[in-house]
């Protein structure tokens, strides 16, 4: 072989190499995205319900959650989309690869899961245990984000910290009004 043909081989290489990087990231930023968006239109702080109901000192004023949920879907982007792609070159879509896949999946619908829940469904009772079951899975994403490269896994723990803290605030929503006909 000539050496024109070793160095477009060595090219085509990590040209495809590159292409399936940008391909993993950009389909886990369009899983978020689609995510970020099912919960927005399902999410209506302005219903009569919801102004209705009591909420709890700890309530965080309304112009702080869509700041805090865009920061945390970029985060949820980068993070997992980077970790999904070194996981690509390491292993291919090998057993790693796959359960993180699966991992971000399990994540997405129970987020917005919540929105629909507690918003169109109305049940704050269920939506605190969703909110729970979501703040489990944002665990284990950051368990497997931080095995494939520990700091960049450290910046989801805001996520883990929110929904965490949804959960409380969830669960304080559902204890204030739990004697109420919605």
């Amino acid at each position: 072989m000539n050496p024109f043909g070793i160095l477009i081989d060595k090219y085509n290489s990590a040209s495809l190499k590159k292409q399936r990087r940008y391909r993993t990231i950009s389909a886990t930023s369009l899983a978020v995205m689609v995510n970020a968006a099912v919960g927005s239109v399902a999410t209506d702080p302005n219903s009569g319900w919801y102004k209705s109901i009591n909420k709890p000192v700890i309530q965080p004023p309304a112009w702080l959650f869509p700041i805090v949920w865009t920061g945390l879907y970029i985060d949820i982007a980068y993070v997992v989309g980077q970790s999904l792609a070194d996981l690509g070159e390491r292993e291919g879509k090998g057993r790693k690869f796959t359960e993180l896949q699966e991992s971000l999946g399990t994540n997405i619908a129970l987020n917005a899961g919540w929105s629909l829940l507690f918003f169109r469904g109305r049940a704050p009772l269920l939506a605190t245990i969703e909110a729970a079951a979501l703040a489990a899975s944002t665990a284990d994403l950051v368990a497997k984000c931080r095995a494939v490269e520990a700091q960049r896994g450290n910046l989801l723990l805001p996520y883990v910290a929110w929904t965490s803290f949804a959960t409380v605030l969830t669960g304080s929503i559902w204890w204030l009004n739990r004697n109420r006909k919605h």
